[in-house]
């Protein structure tokens, strides 16, 4: 198999890597002319062999939407598209009726697994028909971890339903970012506790709060003691209000998550310890950008 990649940021660059050690040829198409394969789209889809699937890594909104629809220009029937970035479901449906028009076909699929995709794997959840996923599984297989397909993927439902996973997944993402980071203030606000680093690291086994967002904060902590460097001014990349909205739009009620959303809007008036630590375990599993303290 031989595909097609668009995008090669933080991720796609990675996820290029990782499917052509999982045996599955790629060319990878990008603007910036240090990690691009071929100069243009149209060079892509040369290189593609008919029936061509065509994997979409880039921001959500404008550019996945302009990426998207210069496919749907180029593509013949018979082709796949898969939105791998974090596009709004809603926009999945848009995507897919502009794509099924000219018989082109469409897969979204939410990818969790940040900058340690490469090396661990990624989560998938996939939203579309069952034939078109069928025939992406080599695709899927190579990028999510060894093991059982089901511990790591998910064929949700039809169009749109592997990013709504993916963004109720974020918004869970948010809440646990936020409950360890206020535990985390609340260790090094208080005169008793003289070891803040040791007690999250002597967490790290046997304890019913283990994770890997634990793992990253001890390796955060490691690398900064007391995030010294990191200011608390703390970015949302839309997935965390999208699932508020959500949330509101069906009467579910979802205080964590909405909180979480919220404590980041606060972060960018106040300074807070709490916030530094959000900041710190963004930068940890995503290679978002930081601030630096003044």
């Amino acid at each position: 198999m031989h595909i097609g990649l668009i995008g090669l940021g933080k991720m796609g660059f990675n996820m290029r890597e990782r499917l052509r050690k999982g045996g599955v040829g790629v060319t990878g198409y990008d603007r910036n002319s240090e990690v691009t394969d071929v100069a243009s789209i149209d060079r892509l889809l040369d290189k593609v062999p008919a029936p061509r699937i065509i994997w979409v890594m880039v921001p959500a909104g404008s550019t996945a939407s302009a990426v998207i629809t210069e496919l749907g220009e180029k593509l013949e029937p018979g082709d796949l598209v898969i939105d791998g970035g974090n596009s709004r479901f809603t926009e999945d449906q848009k995507h897919s009726e502009l794509l099924t028009a000219k018989g082109i076909r469409f897969v979204d699929c939410g990818v969790s697994g940040g900058v340690w995709g490469l090396q661990n794997g990624y989560g998938l959840m996939v939203g579309g028909e069952a034939a078109d996923i069928e025939r992406a599984l080599p695709i899927f297989d190579a990028l999510r971890p060894d093991g059982e397909r089901a511990d790591s993927f998910v064929h949700v439902g039809g169009v749109g339903a592997g990013h709504y996973a993916k963004m109720v997944h974020n918004g869970i993402e948010y809440g646990l970012m936020q409950a360890y980071a206020e535990g985390y203030q609340l260790l090094a606000s208080k005169d008793i506790i003289t070891e803040v680093f040791g007690t999250f690291r002597a967490w790290q086994k046997g304890t019913v709060v283990r994770s890997w967002l634990l793992d990253l904060m001890v390796r955060a902590l490691e690398e900064d003691p007391g995030l010294q460097n990191i200011d608390d001014y703390v970015e949302d990349s839309g997935e965390g209000r999208w699932t508020v909205e959500e949330a509101i739009a069906n009467a579910i009620p979802a205080p964590a998550i909405t909180a979480s959303l919220f404590a980041r809007f606060a972060s960018r008036e106040d300074s807070s310890p709490a916030m530094k630590m959000v900041s710190a375990l963004r930068h940890q599993f995503g290679g978002h950008a930081i601030r630096p303290a003044e």
